[in-house]
């Protein structure tokens, strides 16, 4: 299940995405879903052109992947959040250079989806069970845990 779209319907945020992400890309199905979310506005596709980012993105290239040390070395140059949920190199690095709270991964996209009124828990839940049965495992059980802590189940 795609929902490329809450991406592009979280209001003030606005999801760049490098052409070092896109070539890694290589499923035809994701690529054609990335292709529709360019076309239709959801997402935007960036070069990387800047003298600044193209300097920090060499750097980091040496140790994580093009499209990870694309991602950091705009967000950096441009002060931006960044949409991460690798772990280890990648995260304390991005972590160094924008500061913790600049990263957001999966689990705040659907929170801040959930708050914005674009997702009910239950769909939160669903789209987790969805991700889990792909082997991306959230450390909660349900949303409900993180949207509302003080409430018990």
């Amino acid at each position: 299940m795609q929902r490329l779209d809450i991406l592009g319907a979280l209001p003030g945020y606005r999801f760049i995405v490098p052409e070092h992400v896109v070539e890694e890309v290589l499923r035809p199905e994701q690529h054609t879903s990335l292709a529709q979310a360019f076309d239709d506005g959801t997402l935007a596709r960036v070069s990387i052109k800047d003298l600044e980012v193209i300097t920090l993105f060499a750097e980091l290239v040496h140790v994580m992947g093009q499209g990870e040390a694309s991602c950091i070395a705009l967000a950096a140059s441009n002060e931006w959040i960044v949409a991460c949920d690798e772990k280890g190199l990648v995260r304390r690095v991005a972590i160094e250079k924008l500061g913790e709270g600049n990263l957001l991964n999966t689990a705040g996209i659907l929170v801040l989806a959930i708050r914005a009124g674009l997702l009910s828990i239950e769909e939160a839940d669903r789209l987790k069970g969805i991700l889990a049965r792909h082997r991306f495992k959230l450390k909660f059980k349900s949303f409900r845990e993180v949207v509302h802590p003080t409430i018990s189940n």
